[in-house]
């Protein structure tokens, strides 16, 4: 019997694999608002009754791979900052930044799916929130482990930004600064704008050295954040 059941489990697992795959296909070629059940079934030699025991709805369908795709960009910005873990904060910040447009780069579809324009119709489940979460908590644990080693140079917010800043260090960043929060909030969003516009055209015909300046904006926005260019201590050197 249990043989039995592990090759019914690994054919799901199969055929939930290749629904995926083709549903991403489709993705690239349609764009998520066209995202249809009943073409992926067709595409897969299904009928559609039986894709809908693996995927109730479109939306369910939909969900599955923002979380994988969400699943996948933080995965990498996890792996750049374990690789970087020895460098200076600003170093590891950029190395996280950069690891993040090479896979949007190499990803635009999937990019877009997440960070791209709302599915009409579709609202995200709270599945979603965890996975969503994984490359701002990146960003988060590097700029606490730069406080905690005193090498963090805490930013001023504006004055109206301080009861803002302070709700969000307590319900996402604990351990970081609340004046930091704020500006750390805003550069991971100009990070993300940053990949946004090379990927969806803005760059068109405006930059060509789009590494190069990718690169140095990030640095920026790692200053902006409060994270030295050089450990601590470099300036005493």
């Amino acid at each position: 019997m249990s043989t039995i059941r592990g090759a019914r489990e690994r054919a799901r697992v199969e055929v939930t694999a290749a629904i995926k795959d083709e549903a991403r296909r489709q993705l690239a070629e349609e764009g998520a608002a066209k995202l249809s059940l009943r073409a992926v079934a067709r595409e897969l030699g299904m009928v559609s009754s039986a894709l809908y025991r693996y995927f109730p709805s479109r939306d369910d369908l939909l969900t599955a791979l923002i979380v994988d795709a969400y699943d996948a960009v933080g995965a990498v910005a996890e792996g750049a900052a374990e690789r970087a873990e020895t460098v200076p904060p600003a170093e590891r910040w950029t190395a996280v930044a950069c690891a993040v447009r090479e896979w949007g780069l190499a990803h635009p579809h999937e990019y877009a799916l997440i960070f791209g324009s709302p599915v009409p119709g579709y609202t995200a489940p709270m599945d979603t929130v965890g996975p969503a979460s994984r490359v701002g908590l990146v960003f988060i644990d590097i700029v606490r482990a730069a406080s905690r080693t005193g090498e963090l140079a805490v930013p001023s917010p504006a004055p109206e930004l301080r009861s803002d800043a302070e709700r969000m260090a307590a319900a996402f960043a604990p351990g970081v600064p609340p004046a930091a929060v704020a500006a750390l909030v805003a550069a991971w969003a100009q990070v993300f704008g940053l990949i946004s516009f090379e990927l969806f055209g803005q760059f068109d015909r405006v930059v060509e050295a789009r590494e190069p300046l990718f690169r140095q904006a990030v640095g920026e926005l790692a200053r902006s954040v409060g994270l030295p260019p050089r450990g601590r201590g470099a300036d005493l050197a």
